[in-house]
């Protein structure tokens, strides 16, 4: 059972959300917080699998939960969606590079909701990689956001760990790649997941951000 967590200022957003996914027979609502502070306090009570936060509520919002979240050791199992009425917003991109597993816009599909919570419990990106590439490189073109950060790890990964981290950057899919390079999805996943570790990345969302931000793939590509 998936469980998940909460945090809206509006009962009635929150409301609509928890009647979808308690009727999903693999997922449940274990608590609903009204902002950030709340929310980390129930997901540390719970043991939350995946956590729904709005960007924007009053005291903590979203964004400063984010963080806390993902620099909290023992809650690093719980995966971050950050809701918003807004498709491309600096705040997300900061949400991703904090940590957070991709976003939601509050007027998501039902069956939408519910295949992203699944996605992001697997440590796949919520968005499709091409939509996370597309959010990244809307900020990282901007002069207000280097590529050229140095990132740990970069050096230890193999030719095709690089190979593969820069196709997942551009917006492919495990099995694209594997069509590609002829190699079996399978395969692929186990070479991603090991460039995940090297480089510190959560999940597919926050590997895409590290390939733009050390440099590994241009913004311009």
């Amino acid at each position: 059972m998936i469980r998940v967590v909460l945090a809206d200022d509006q009962a009635l957003v929150r409301s609509g959300f928890r009647v979808l996914i308690d009727a999903a027979e693999d997922m449940e609502v274990v608590g609903e917080a009204g902002d950030g502070a709340e929310a980390i306090e129930l997901i540390r009570r719970t043991g939350c699998d995946v956590a729904l936060l709005d960007i924007r509520m009053p005291g903590m919002d979203g964004l400063r939960a984010t963080r806390a979240i993902t620099a909290e050791p023992g809650l690093d199992g719980t995966r971050i969606v950050i809701l918003t009425t807004f498709e491309i917003d600096e705040y997300v991109y900061q949400a991703l590079r904090a940590g957070a597993s991709g976003f939601l816009g509050k007027g998501v599909k039902p069956a939408e909701l519910l295949a992203g919570i699944r996605s992001v419990v697997r440590g796949d990106a919520l968005l499709s990689p091409k939509a996370t590439r597309g959010l990244v490189r809307h900020f990282l073109e901007s002069p207000a956001h280097p590529v050229t950060e140095p990132r740990p790890g970069i050096r230890e990964l193999t030719p095709r760990e690089r190979e593969l981290t820069v196709m997942v950057a551009e917006g492919l899919s495990n099995t694209e790649i594997a069509e590609r390079l002829f190699l079996s999805p399978l395969t692929v996943k186990t070479h991603v997941n090991r460039a995940m570790v090297k480089l510190g990345a959560r999940d597919r969302a926050q590997l895409v951000v590290i390939s733009y931000q050390s440099g590994l793939v241009s913004p311009q590509v």
